[in-house]
Order: C-alpha cells, then sequence, then structure tokens
C-alpha cells in the first residue's frame, strides 16, 4: 500500500526527533492572491503541514477571529473550487509539503464525495477535516476519500471518551488534531498539564500522530506544547493577522513567516 505524503511526512519528522508546525490559514484572506504566497513564506518560515480553510458562511466551530477570515474571503466569493486551484498552484513549487483542507461538509456535499475526492488528489490535497462531520457518519466520504488517497482527519475534544477516541482514531489516518479547550477556536486559556495527560491517554488508544491545536499563540505555548505533541496547529493568531494587513494584503506573507520562524526556533528547542 501507497504510503500517503502526510504519513511520511510524519514519519521523517519522527525520525529527526522533529515535532510538527501546523499553520492554519482561511483560503482567500484577505484576498484570493496572497494566499499561494502565503503557504510558500509559511513554508520557508518552517511550517511542516499546512492547514486550508475553505470558506463558509456559517463557520460553527469557529470564533470570532477566524470567522471574520471566513467573511473576509468570501467577499471576494472564494469557493471550494476556487482553493482546489490555489493548491494545485501551489503544488506547482512545492510537492512536498502536505496540505490539509479544513472546513464544513456543505460544500463538499454539493460537489458531491466522489467528485470532490478526484478532484482534491488531482489538486494536490493530502488530507481533509470536516469539523461538522462526525466519523459514525463519514463512512462515504471516507471511503471515497481512501479510493484517492487522501487521508481522513478528525477531531478529538477533551471531552471525547477514551472509547469513543479508540473508534475515532481508528476512522482516521495521517494524523489526529486533539482540540486542547472546551469551545471555538481562539479561546484564550492553555492548560499544557491537562494537555500533556490527556495527550498520554491518548497514545494508550492510537499510534496516528496528534496534532494540538487551540490556544497556541507564541514560541512559549507553541513550544510548550511540542513537548508533548506530534505537531502544533497555529491558526487564529494568523488570522488575525491576516485580518489586521488587509489593507494591505501584499503583507501578509512576509507578516505571517515572521510570526511562525520564532515558534518554530522554539519547538526546535523544546
Amino acid at each position: 500500500m501507497t504510503v500517503s505524503r502526510l504519513t511520511a511526512h510524519f514519519q521523517s519528522l519522527k525520525a529527526q526527533g522533529r515535532k510538527a508546525l501546523i499553520p492554519y490559514i482561511v483560503a482567500g484572506d484577505p484576498e484570493p492572491g496572497v494566499t499561494v504566497r502565503a503557504l510558500h513564506a509559511m513554508v520557508a518560515a518552517g511550517a511542516d503541514v499546512i492547514e486550508l480553510g475553505v470558506p463558509f458562511s456559517d463557520p460553527m466551530a469557529d470564533g470570532p477571529t477566524i470567522t471574520l477570515g471566513h467573511e473576509r474571503a468570501l467577499r471576494h466569493n472564494v469557493s471550494l473550487h476556487d482553493v482546489l486551484a490555489m493548491v494545485a498552484e501551489f503544488r506547482r513549487q512545492d510537492a512536498v509539503t502536505p496540505v490539509v483542507l479544513m472546513g464544513y461538509l456543505n460544500p463538499i456535499e454539493i460537489t458531491g464525495y466522489a467528485a470532490f475526492a478526484d478532484a482534491a488528489a488531482q489538486a494536490g490535497v493530502d488530507g481533509l477535516l470536516t469539523v461538522d462531520l462526525p466519523p459514525e457518519e463519514a463512512d462515504e466520504l471516507s471511503a471515497e476519500l481512501r479510493r484517492a488517497g487522501v487521508d481522513p482527519i478528525y477531531l478529538l475534544a477533551p471531552t471525547t471518551t477514551l472509547a469513543r477516541a479508540a473508534r475515532i482514531t481508528a476512522a482516521a489516518s495521517g494524523y489526529v488534531y486533539y482540540v486542547s479547550l472546551k469551545g471555538v477556536t481562539g479561546a484564550a486559556t492553555l492548560d499544557v498539564d491537562a494537555v500533556s495527560r490527556r495527550i498520554a491517554e491518548l497514545r494508550t488508544v492510537t499510534q496516528l500522530p496528534i496534532g494540538v491545536g487551540f490556544g497556541i499563540k507564541d514560541a512559549n505555548s507553541a513550544a510548550a506544547v511540542a513537548r508533548h505533541a506530534d505537531g502544533v496547529v497555529v491558526g487564529s493568531v494568523l488570522v488575525q493577522r491576516a485580518g489586521d494587513l488587509a489593507a494591505v494584503p501584499e503583507a501578509v506573507p512576509a507578516a505571517l513567516a515572521e510570526i511562525l520562524a520564532p515558534m518554530r526556533a522554539a519547538i526546535d528547542q523544546a
């Protein structure tokens, strides 16, 4: 069986004793022409995996910061088709860095599961995380993703029982995303000790890499989480910066790199 780009990348990182830096941005935020340049800038700053948000009109799992990012992208009518085109353009220069689409089920359902899986694979997408699709209801989509070589990725929450975590991780591949906080994206307080205990529990039911997101805002919090997780997901602070620079979108790629570079250094020293 062919090893996916995500799996191979995490295996390589583990062999090197390194942890993944996984930035999240919304495709098309603050304007579509910036996104591909931002992806390359983040990789140059040390990103290992990219999570690319698919703009959606009702991003219910996201807090105000990322919701505004979706709204800025939607002002430019950025669609799922446009996001796939951005990934394809990114792939012309980067055939190595895994790209995971993160979003909501509706645009995928409208496209059709098989058609989406084929288009995603052709564009160079490596994984899909659908926030509002529980794995118990994802068999049809997951089957199409696996057929096309795209990893289905799922969320685990602090409230997820260990028995259910075992079922979720059995349905996943690539990595799993542990949400470190109760609530929506952009929440303020990160309890690293609690995260450490929870990751230790999750490792008893899965061998998949565990990425941790929510509440990671700077080099110190990134390093603290990296001591326990396989990957550190950074989102709201990047989307906030993109929003701050909405009037000068050409400045966004360098600004995102400036945020990520010290996180990369701190993670490597953790």
